[in-house]
């Protein structure tokens, strides 16, 4: 007997429907799946017979069963198809009857029958319902992510004996309930910009950076505070949107890092990789395409600690998802595209023994040395960086400075300034300055008079390329929202050159 279940794989962020075709007639016994499953699927079929034994059912081991993924020509990886082709061999037997036209299926069998946990369910819940369907099968463990999903029912599955039960009328799954808009919520940080002593440049360059989500780069020596600055970068950040909040969760759902129980992903992101990461690690790839440390912090902030102690060749992935706010992974089967607006903040010393420049404290590498780590960024990335900050050791007076502004009170004026960026951005769909393109710079960034001769004679004398002239302009556009301007003034543009570094 032939039955058709319908499942789904998840490519990039979107949903693809997946029909399972499961065949149990007569011949050789065997149990063959077919369509280009990987490993994980070839193994259902050790996985399948022993956990529908186990949950009280007849296997047909007399029988030829052949399972076929379409379409054929799309890669199949995980286990989450195994409760769907379970329960298409328990249909082909007649050992359940059910319509299940209007069904969706997902998640993984353990070989007692439970069903376990599997990625990507937000995504295909919401592939779901926009597909027309009415019911979605979930394991019990994603009904938190599934459940904020509104217009399908989730259905959460515990075992495929409680699902056969369901299906054939003799016990109900009760439908879980759907989950009302959340608002974001402020996690509890243990820092704040109070507890940082000095360094007010600094911050000020973080304020814009919050306020615009433009990249951000300190230099200094070790100790001086870069780490801590950058740790408190989140605290001044708005809350996400819950249109953020989807597309972070669908991220970190696809990833496999959505903690238990968690529906929304709802604090900024902050991620912090290792400078021994790998190109893969940061930007994502791998034979079946997994997001990396840029998309894992999209919305959020990326920190890059001890920069020019990345592998250039690392570095270099930054290049196009800086400009675009995406990374495109390609492989022989095909390509997906992965969400990356993130606010880069890099940290680095001036040179590997870190006191280039001290007024205490000796430089004891060479000058190849130093030619060598400052090599390491390159020009292009540098010249994606807006905001380009000096953070020197500080004496002994301003270590006991503590207690300026908190983040609370920075946040405040970062929100005002997001708020004046919606109302001018949203026709645009655009969220923040440093989302504009060319068009947008020079449509919304109009100069005066004064204005336009500054930033002419900065870009004949400081070099500045074109890149760096529409930064400028959109650090600018970012400075006044902060000050609550409509227009951009000479004030704003002097202290967005500022920020530029001084090889420009």
């Amino acid at each position: 007997m032939l039955t058709n279940i319908v499942s789904c794989a998840v490519l990039g962020l979107a949903g693809e429907p997946i029909t399972i075709e499961v065949d149990v007639s007569r011949g050789y016994p065997t149990f063959i799946v077919v369509g280009l499953p990987d490993k994980s699927v070839d193994e259902s079929r050790q996985r399948i017979p022993t956990a529908i034994r186990n949950s009280g059912f007849e296997y047909p081991f007399a029988k030829r069963v052949v399972v076929n993924l379409a379409p054929a020509d799309l890669k199949k990886e995980g286990a989450s198809y195994d409760l769907p082709i379970a329960v298409g061999i328990l249909f082909s037997t007649e050992q359940v009857r059910a319509d299940l036209r209007e069904s969706v299926f997902v998640g993984e069998l353990a070989l007692d029958g439970s069903v376990r946990g599997t990625r990507g369910v937000l995504p295909i819940a919401l592939w779901a319902r926009d597909s027309g369907y009415r019911y979605v099968y979930v394991p019990a463990s994603n009904v938190a992510e599934a459940s904020v999903v509104h217009g399908i029912n989730i259905m959460p599955v515990a075992t495929l004996a409680s699902l056969v039960r369901h299906l054939n009328g003799r016990e109900l799954i009760i439908p879980a309930e759907h989950l009302l808009v959340p608002t974001a919520i402020r996690a509890d940080y243990s820092i704040d910009f109070s507890d940082i002593a000095g360094q007010e440049h600094a911050k000020r360059a973080l304020e814009i950076a919050a306020a615009g989500s433009h990249n951000v780069a300190m230099s200094g020596p070790p100790g001086s505070g870069k780490t801590m600055l950058a740790g408190s970068m989140v605290t001044i950040l708005p809350d996400l949107t819950f249109e953020e909040q989807l597309e972070v969760t669908k991220i970190y759902s696809i990833a496999g890092h959505l903690p238990p129980d968690t529906s929304l992903i709802n604090t900024r992101p902050f991620r912090s990789p290792h400078h021994t990461a790998s190109g893969i690690a940061l930007v994502g790839g791998g034979a079946f395409p997994r997001p990396g440390e840029i998309s894992l912090a999209h919305r959020g902030v990326l920190f890059l600690d001890e920069f020019a102690e990345f592998s250039r060749s690392v570095l270099e992935n930054l290049r196009q998802p800086l400009e675009d706010g995406h990374i495109t992974i390609s492989r022989a089967q095909g390509s997906v595209t992965f969400p990356a607006r993130f606010i880069l903040v890099a940290s680095f010393n001036p040179c590997p023994c870190g006191f280039l420049g001290d007024a205490d404290r000796n430089c004891v590498c060479t000058q190849s040395q130093i030619i060598k780590y400052r090599t390491k960024i390159s020009g292009p990335i540098a010249d994606r960086i807006d905001l380009h900050v000096e953070v020197p050791r500080l004496p002994f007076e301003k270590l006991e400075s503590i207690g300026g502004e908190s983040s609370a009170e920075i946040l405040k004026r970062v929100n005002r300034a997001r708020a004046a960026q919606h109302a001018r951005l949203s026709p645009f769909k655009v969220l923040t300055n440093n989302e504009m393109n060319a068009q947008l710079v020079r449509q919304l960034c109009v100069l005066d008079a004064s204005s336009r001769d500054l930033i002419k004679q900065a870009v004949n004398t400081m070099h500045l390329s074109a890149r760096s002239f529409h930064r400028v302009l959109k650090v600018s556009r970012t400075i006044a929202d902060l000050a609550g301007e409509d227009a951009i003034t000479v004030s704003h543009i002097a202290e967005a050159l500022q920020y530029r570094p001084k090889g420009d």
